[in-house]
Order: structure tokens, then C-alpha cells, then sequence
């Protein structure tokens, strides 16, 4: 099969626009509703909380601005209002999901925290309850847990549930990547105390950027819409008595979203396509997909992933900012893939790196389900029996490209590009 680059570059998920999302922006300008207010922003506060089940949806400028508020918020629940200049976790611990994007921990660094990096679990790569529990023997005052549902696959979320109720802790949910996933017929975002979605630009809903924070207490929801928006009292003039955000959405990418919303459950069954068609044209590779819990979860399929079996992984060493390998027959690894797949004008990633890996995190507590430890290298991943699992997957994974906008011919093509990878 002769394949040749791509005229034009195939992403890893690009948006996908079908024209209504133009009728609310149109609308926003004839009602010159060009601001932090209006319509739109109304309408997709409403879609969203009833599609996922919760309360109050607060519309907001980005998931990480959500995320943000969400950890304020649960660190004043907790640990009441904090002196003016300090953050809301000023002294305290949270637990955290290791494997994930920055904007993940940091909200906690930026409230005074420290992060505790808990492990992922093989079933679907996010945080493990058995290390969870084993987190809270090692730190049993910490009274907030930041949970991942990664790449849109649902964690185990009942059970990380039920540890926290049995410890007194709140969660903020991040389900940045898995708008409309379900876990056991619920949909993400509905199991936190907060819980956060994002409408970035390669998700599977987007307004080129926004977020969403949801919760069940309209005080709660009060709270964060004053936050953000400066935090301005009930006066005539401009009165403020705390620290507020400039982290309200526009109306204009709002009306984006609103004309996308509908689309979800078409933009769900297309990635969902794209996934079985990998995971076909993979069958007799020693590779595995993305792992998700089929009888109880249903992910959106975000974002395809790929995880190379150990014995067909070649040599490749990662330093901070670079990555070589050596390629040997009939084998292969992420850094080689990748790059043929660059070659070939097809944008794929990394897994994400995790975070108790990265320069800024990695001096941080780190718990696997053995027990507590830092950094690791490869080298004691391959001498005790993958007990990083975080790094393990991180090492043998990628990200396929999962774009809608793809066509089959394209996919048949990507496919054969990373088979002849194995050769």
C-alpha cells in the first residue's frame, strides 16, 4: 500500500462546526449582547444542567477557571474563608489524580495545597481506588480528592464515592474530556460535590475555549457566578469585601456551544467509530486499545489511545524535553510512531505525562496501591513489576488521532502507517 503524506494535515481532534453555532453568534450581535451576559450563556447553563443531571451550571471562561473556583470553593467549605492573600488550602493536603493534565493540579498549588498524586488502575488508566485507600492511611486528615475521568473514559467513581463519603472528603470532579460518558447510566459530572467540564477547542463539545462548573446548591452556584465576576457587592458603586475572578464566559463563544450542544450524542457515536475502527485494524498487533469498564461505563471516546504490549516495545529513552529510540525489528514504541506519523502530516500525542514525573510536581507525595514513593524511572518500572502504573502506560502509550472531520480512507491510511511501525 503506497501511502503518501496528507495534502492536509489530519489533528488529533480539530473542531466540529455544523452552522447553527453562526445563528446564536448572529444573535448575540443583533441583541448587542457582546459581553459576559445574556442568552446563550443562559440557554447552555440550562441544556447543560439538565443533560447532566445536576442542579446549577455556572457557564465560565475555561475549564480551567472552573476547575479553579470548584477547588476555592471546596477549600472554604471545608477550612472556612481564609485571610485576605492566602488560599483556600493554605496548609492542607488534597489528593489528586496523577495521570492527567497540568490544569488538573495546579488549581490546588494556586489555593495553597499540596497536591497528593494518587496512581491510575489498569481498567481504565484513571485514579485507583486500592491506592486511594492506601493514600488516606498514609494521610487521613485530607478532606478533598480532585478525580480525572481520562481521555472520556469514566473512572470507577463509585467506589472512589464511597471512600470519600467514608472519610468525611468532598471531590471535585474533573470531567473536562468526558462530557457525556455515563457510569452505570449516570453521566460524568454528576457524581461530584463540583464537578467541571470544558468546551475547549479539541473537545468533544467546543466553543473554541469556556468551561462549566455544576453543583446542586444554588448558594454554591450564587457564590461562584459573584467570584466570577469580581466579586462585586450589592451597591451602587463598586464594593468589594473578598478577592473575586474575571472567569465569566462570553456570550459570543456561549452562543458557539449552544449551537453545538445538540450535536453531542452524533459527536459521541462518530468517536465511538473511530475507536472500533482502530481497535479492528490493531486486532493482531501486539498492541491493546484504551481499557474501559463495558458493562458498566460508556465513554465518549474523546480521544483513541494506544498502549504497546511490553515484548513488542523497543528501545526508547525520554529525557525532560526529548526522546530517541532504536528501532528493532518487528518492534516499535510511541516515540517512533509518532514521528512516522509526523512524516506522514498526521498530528498524534503522548499520553499525558504524569504529574508526579514533572519537574514541577515530582518532589510531591506520589501514592501507588503498594504504597507511597516519588518519581520513577524506567528502570525500576521494569525491575518491580510495574508498580508505576501511571508511568508505565505513559512510557508504552499514545494518542491516536480521534478526529471527526477524519474520513475512513484517512483512518485506513494512519492505520497501515503504525503497522508498518511493527515491521
Amino acid at each position: 500500500m503506497n501511502i503518501k503524506p496528507f495534502e492536509k494535515r489530519i489533528w488529533l481532534a480539530s473542531p466540529v462546526m455544523h452552522g447553527d453555532e453562526l445563528k446564536w453568534i448572529h444573535d448575540a450581535f443583533d441583541k448587542n449582547w457582546i459581553t459576559t451576559a445574556g442568552e446563550n450563556i443562559n440557554e447552555i447553563e440550562k441544556q447543560l444542567s439538565a443533560l447532566i443531571g445536576m442542579n446549577y451550571a455556572v457557564a465560565l471562561s475555561s475549564g480551567t477557571a472552573a476547575l479553579h473556583l470548584a477547588v476555592r470553593l471546596a477549600g472554604e467549605k471545608l477550612y472556612g474563608i481564609p485571610r485576605a492573600g492566602h488560599g483556600a488550602l493554605e496548609g492542607h493536603r488534597v489528593f489528586v489524580s496523577d495521570t492527567t493534565f497540568a490544569a488538573t493540579v495546579n488549581p490546588v498549588t494556586y489555593e495553597g495545597g499540596e497536591p497528593v498524586l494518587i496512581d491510575s488502575e489498569r481498567e481504565t488508566w484513571n485514579m485507583d481506588p486500592a491506592a486511594l485507600e492506601k493514600a488516606f492511611a498514609l494521610y487521613p486528615d485530607v478532606k478533598l480528592i480532585v478525580v480525572v475521568h481520562l481521555y472520556g473514559t469514566p473512572a470507577k467513581i463509585d467506589a472512589i464515592r464511597e471512600i470519600a463519603d467514608r472519610h468525611g472528603a468532598l471531590i471535585v470532579e474533573d470531567a473536562a474530556e468526558s462530557l457525556g460518558a455515563t457510569y452505570k447510566g449516570r453521566q460524568t459530572a454528576s457524581f461530584g460535590d463540583y464537578s467541571v467540564i470544558s468546551f475547549n477547542g479539541n473537545k468533544i463539545i467546543t466553543g473554541s475555549t469556556g468551561g462549566m462548573l455544576l453543583c446542586n446548591d444554588r448558594d454554591d452556584a450564587d457564590k461562584i457566578r459573584k467570584w466570577s465576576t469580581q466579586s462585586r457587592e450589592a451597591a451602587p458603586w463598586y464594593e468589594h469585601e473578598e478577592i473575586g475572578y474575571n472567569a465569566r464566559i462570553s456570550n459570543l463563544v456561549a452562543g458557539v456551544i449552544r449551537g453545538a450542544v445538540p450535536y453531542l450524542q452524533s459527536h459521541i457515536a462518530s468517536k465511538a467509530h473511530i475507536f472500533e475502527k482502530y481497535q479492528e485494524g490493531f486486532k493482531d498487533l501486539p498492541v491493546t486499545m484504551n481499557p474501559y469498564d463495558a458493562e458498566h461505563s460508556k465513554p465518549n471516546f474523546w480521544l483513541s489511545c494506544m498502549l504497546i504490549d511490553e515484548e513488542a516495545m523497543c528501545r526508547q529513552v525520554r529525557s525532560g524535553r526529548e526522546a530517541v529510540y532504536v528501532h528493532e525489528s518487528r518492534k516499535t514504541c510511541p516515540t517512533e510512531i509518532l514521528e512516522t506519523l509526523a512524516v506522514y502530516n498526521v498530528e498524534g500525542r503522548p499520553i499525558w505525562k504524569p504529574m508526579h514525573m514533572q519537574p514541577v510536581y515530582m518532589n510531591h507525595p506520589f501514592v501507588t496501591a503498594q504504597g507511597s514513593g516519588r518519581a520513577r524511572s524506567n528502570a525500576y518500572i521494569a525491575e518491580n513489576g510495574c508498580v508505576d502504573v501511571g508511568a508505565d502506560i505513559f512510557n508504552r502509550g499514545l494518542c491516536l488521532p480521534s478526529d471527526i472531520n477524519m474520513t475512513d480512507e484517512q483512518q485506513d491510511s494512519i492505520i497501515q502507517i503504525i503497522r508498518n511501525c511493527f515491521a
